[in-house]
């Protein structure tokens, strides 16, 4: 087992996650960071955030033919992007039903998780 410890770029990248009002991409929070830490490496900013997910500080939010990004919520939740502004939105749908699936299905794999994404329009967009 590799152990890593908490560093001090790494409290950074959290806390810039945690404060900005979107779900930034990597690259995003990497321009955020430069100016004020010009030490900082994008690899640093990558890697840390992908270690950030791991262990469930963020979630890393797949974004097929996008750039993926990264929430601080990590309360079990659903994203829309927009198909205009390719935005990353938070949704709260309340009627969506668990799905319940069995640990192997008929092809025998084994599901460890699923996600269910939703692209659509959003708000500012639909005017």
């Amino acid at each position: 087992m590799i152990i890593t410890r908490n560093t001090v770029q790494r409290e950074i990248i959290l806390q810039t996650v945690m404060n900005m009002d979107s779900h930034p991409s990597a690259d995003e929070v990497y321009e955020k960071l430069k100016y004020e830490n010009p030490s900082i490496s994008r690899a640093t900013v990558y890697r840390n955030l992908e270690l950030l997910a791991k262990r469930g500080k963020i979630l890393h939010i797949e974004i097929p033919k996008g750039a993926d990004c990264f929430d601080f919520n990590t309360i079990e939740h659903h994203h829309m992007r927009c198909d205009i502004c390719r935005k990353v939105y938070d949704i709260n749908i309340l009627k969506i039903p668990k799905i319940k699936y069995d640990k192997i299905d008929s092809s025998g794999c084994i599901i460890n998780e699923y996600t269910i994404s939703f692209k659509g329009i959003c708000p500012n967009c639909q005017k």
